[in-house]
């Protein structure tokens, strides 16, 4: 068993990881260097490799906590809520999250552009059971009549389609819509209209 990582070492793990998200999110996996790393932590390369073996492990750990962050949305949808409160409330966590971590998102849509060699197991485990799962909640509200009937899943990859595109397209949101626009607000209010007239049995 490893011993607990002290205060210090805790400290450095998370500056090392936020340096390592700044690199990948801005370079991708294959663009990224230990040395690009090891610059922006302000860390020796040595240092750096004290606490990740290699660029791999860094880049496992991030998107091994991403996935949490990313799925902890869809795990809140209560199978006992009215529909569309919760469904509009999953669109708009995920419209948070775009908004709260951009970088994170662009790392997950670069490893999911090259064939997820990283993250094949939790997306054929973890991911899929909860979309599973969770698209059989909102089958039984369609067959109940509480919303309108659509194939479950690619309602839930409209929602992550229309949301990420936030964050993975942010420049180009923001070049389009100009100066004194937020965008997040804009669309925010915007998907809570379009999903509502979908959803409407």
């Amino acid at each position: 068993m490893s011993r607990p990582q002290t205060r210090i070492q805790q400290k450095n793990s998370e500056t090392i990881l936020e340096a390592a998200l700044e690199v990948f999110s801005t370079h991708g996996f294959r663009g990224a260097t230990l040395d690009q790393i090891a610059e922006v932590a302000g860390l020796s390369k040595p240092n750096l490799i004290y606490y990740f073996p290699s660029k791999e492990a860094m880049h496992q750990a991030l998107l091994t906590r991403l996935l949490d962050t990313w799925l902890d949305p869809l795990r809140e949808m209560d199978p006992d809520g009215e529909p569309v409160t919760e469904i509009l409330r999953y669109v708009r966590r995920k419209l948070e999250l775009s908004r709260d971590y951009p970088r994170e998102s662009r790392l997950f849509a670069n490893e999911i552009l090259q064939g997820a060699p990283r993250m094949q197991a939790a997306i054929a485990g973890d991911l899929t059971a909860l979309v599973a799962a969770k698209s059989a909640v909102l089958r039984h509200w369609m067959e109940a009549g509480r919303i309108a009937r659509l194939p479950p899943e690619h309602l839930i990859f409209s929602i992550w389609a229309l949301t990420q595109h936030y964050a993975d397209f942010d420049v180009q949101v923001r070049a389009v819509l100009g100066e004194g626009h937020d965008p997040f607000a804009e669309a925010g209010d915007y998907l809570d209209t379009l999903f509502r007239k979908l959803l409407a049995p």
